[in-house]
């Protein structure tokens, strides 16, 4: 049986604790709407410990600004937050029945929503590297722009298997010229990439990556299937990112080539009633701020389309 404190029935149910999901059920906590969110406690940034770039929060741990936002929520008497991983969502009647499992003490949920934000974020898969891991969110980050200006002028690896490589590349190098682009023997870096980089002191190094090395918990270098050790002070690796949205594979959702959500400005999704926000939608892992911003862009949305304001032309992206 659910937890009694969970409501039956909802005008919004979020599912998504993260900054685009708590922004959405803030911003509609204030416009008076009923809101759940249902955050099933796995944030892809756990890892990270420092995040930066968010006015007023620059340096802010990302798990405490996740709890800043869900006291902020929680503040309010018609929100509500419950740590539970959704299994399924079901249309019913005008509605939807989302129905989610308790983690960390949080009470099972059964619920009917009269809408639903999806801002459930993605999964993402490292290079098959034995010690990634244990660099990553230290010495190792996958967001250029996030991190960047604290690798600046050091020597730095970037590792990755995706065809964006390059392009990375040259965007690290407003932060250093000592870049070395590991491919891992995978990553499709053409002849005329390389050229360009190589045009601005960037290294592209094609061979298998064996393992990162390290002394006492600090990167030092990539070791290649060969032996050969190239020193390394850390650097940025590319995951291979897919949206968190198997529990919605029974709902008619259009999906870009990705697999990620394709939706109008302001997050409403193919099926009435069902709205992405964050990094559920194209172009997939962004700023936290960019984020935030988004929930915010989604809760107008809904809050007008809860009233009937919803326009009828929508230029979908």
């Amino acid at each position: 049986m659910p937890d009694q404190s969970v409501p039956d029935s909802v005008e919004v149910v979020v599912v998504g604790g993260g900054p685009a999901g708590l922004s959405t059920a803030l911003n509609l906590a204030r416009a008076r709407r009923r809101v759940l969110v249902v955050d099933g406690n796995r944030p892809r940034h756990a890892a990270t410990l420092i995040a930066r770039g968010f006015l007023t929060r620059d340096g802010v741990p990302p798990l405490e600004l996740r709890r800043l936002g869900r006291e902020e929520v929680d503040a309010y008497d018609n929100a509500q937050v419950v740590f539970a991983q959704v299994g399924s969502v079901e249309v019913e009647g005008t509605g939807f029945r989302v129905r989610a499992r308790g983690v960390r003490g949080g009470a099972d949920v059964d619920v009917l929503a009269d809408t639903l934000v999806l801002a459930t974020g993605v999964t993402e898969t490292m290079p098959a590297i034995p010690s990634i891991r244990a660099y990553y969110g230290t010495q190792l980050h996958s967001c250029v722009e996030c991190d960047g200006f604290e690798k600046a002028d050091e020597p730095l690896a970037l590792i990755g298997e995706s065809a964006d490589l390059a392009e990375r590349a040259l965007l690290l190098t407003q932060w250093t010229d000592d870049l070395v682009v590991f491919t891992n023997g995978v990553a499709p870096v053409s002849a005329d990439e390389e050229r360009a980089l190589a045009s601005l002191g960037v290294g592209v190094e094609r061979r298998p990556i064996d393992d990162l090395v390290g002394d006492k918990g600090v990167m030092t270098g990539v070791r290649l299937t060969d032996g050969t050790v190239v020193e390394r002070a850390g650097g940025f690796v590319r995951p291979a990112w897919a949206p968190a949205l198997a529990f919605v594979n029974g709902l008619d959702l259009d999906r870009d080539g990705d697999g990620y959500l394709v939706t109008d400005r302001q997050g409403r999704t193919s099926l009435p009633g069902v709205y992405a926000a964050g990094e559920t939608t194209a172009p997939g892992p962004q700023q936290l701020i960019v984020a935030a911003g988004s929930g915010a862009v989604v809760a107008s949305a809904v809050n007008r389309d809860l009233i009937g304001m919803q326009v009828d032309e929508r230029a979908v992206l």
